[in-house]
């Protein structure tokens, strides 16, 4: 299907890898000129964008820091002469539990996950509201639904990202900018990576995670790219704004774990 994205460009924060690759690659195919932005964005990234034979960009950034964030939005409309989409997508974690939070780490996480994407949307919606159109697309996460062992200031910010996006949806709907939300569940990344593989060479931890996805998998990066484009697209979303569309399997209804004698009733009813 025809998204209607062609000739258009993008900036992504994060768009080296994972999720944020994804999302690149799945705008790239759709035509849409891409500029990804982190602190050593991808050689090899950029290649695969340009495969798709569209102008692609890598600008080297620390998002944390609010200077580069509003020099990174001025460079990439330099570049392209105007800017269609925003994805905010980088993220770090510094796990620590409750009683041993540090400052240095709770404010890393804060300016990564959360005071990025305020500066960085705060220059993005300038742009767009002269020209009256465009759309802004927050990466957040299930930790949103369900609290997590040593993820208190994580999920503080992922909690904030989505509170922020709703307040800006309704601030630029009538310049005609639309504002959403894409939650990943437990997503295979090399940010992920180092946890899941100790789970999933456990058996028993693994036995336990994949039971509480109802698909009863992990998802993998490119599984987004797809609604992030829906979201997007004018053509096909063009009455959504402010919506929060969750990729995660089924994982933030958290079923009961199903034993095997619950099963084999399943099984008999043909449920």
């Amino acid at each position: 299907m025809d998204l209607g994205l062609r000739g258009k460009n993008a900036l992504i924060t994060g768009g080296g890898r994972g999720i944020g690759k994804a999302i690149a690659m799945a705008l790239a195919r759709e035509g849409v000129n891409i500029a990804i932005a982190s602190r050593n964005p991808e050689h090899e990234t950029v290649q695969e964008i340009e495969g798709c034979g569209i102008k692609a960009y890598r600008l080297c950034v620390d998002v944390s820091t609010e200077s580069q964030v509003v020099n990174m939005v001025r460079e990439a409309i330099g570049i392209f002469g105007h800017l269609d989409f925003y994805v905010n997508n980088s993220a770090n974690f510094w796990h620590e539990s409750v009683t041993k939070i540090t400052t240095e780490n709770w404010r890393k996480t804060l300016d990564t996950n959360l005071s990025s994407c305020i500066w960085a949307c705060r220059e993005v919606s300038k742009h767009l509201i002269e020209r009256r159109q465009g759309s802004i697309l927050i990466v957040s996460s299930t930790i949103q639904f369900h609290p997590a062992y040593q993820e208190s200031s994580y999920r503080i910010t992922k909690v904030g990202l989505k509170a922020y996006a709703e307040n800006l949806a309704i601030e630029l709907a009538p310049f005609g900018i639309r504002v959403n939300v894409l939650s990943p569940g437990i997503m295979y990344t090399k940010m992920s990576s180092q946890n899941l593989d100790i789970v999933m060479n456990d058996p028993v931890l693994k036995e336990s995670l994949l039971s509480s996805i109802p698909i009863g998998r992990l998802g993998q990066p490119d599984e987004c790219g797809a609604a992030a484009a829906l979201l997007l697209s004018d053509k096909v979303s063009s009455y959504t704004t402010g919506a929060d569309i969750v990729i995660d399997g089924g994982y933030r209804l958290r079923p009961q774990t199903i034993t095997h004698t619950t099963k084999e009733a399943i099984e008999r009813l043909n449920l």
